[in-house]
């Protein structure tokens, strides 16, 4: 039996980025999402930065994480959205 160390101590403030293409729609999926895993997020905190082209928007939200369950969670959902073309 293995145990499972995490190196995050719960809860925390926790940064995520999340780049996509910089179309109509991508940073309301992206905040419908990431509330719908952290109820408390204030999309008002959402950072948006757009890449040097225009072609890509980054956006960083800073949630309150409860768990590593949490954060696996909203990782997935948002890498599986088709907008999405990374999470860090």
């Amino acid at each position: 039996m293995s145990i499972e160390i995490s190196l995050i101590e719960y809860p925390c403030a926790f940064p995520i980025k999340i780049m996509g293409k910089n179309q109509a729609g991508f940073a309301q999926a992206v905040m419908q999402i990431v509330m719908h895993h952290a109820p408390d997020f204030d999309p008002a905190s959402m950072e948006m930065k757009s890449s040097k082209k225009g072609k890509y928007l980054s956006l960083t939200c800073i949630i309150q994480a409860t768990s590593r369950n949490q954060l696996d969670e909203l990782y997935r959902e948002l890498c599986d959205h088709p907008t999405v073309v990374m999470v860090l």
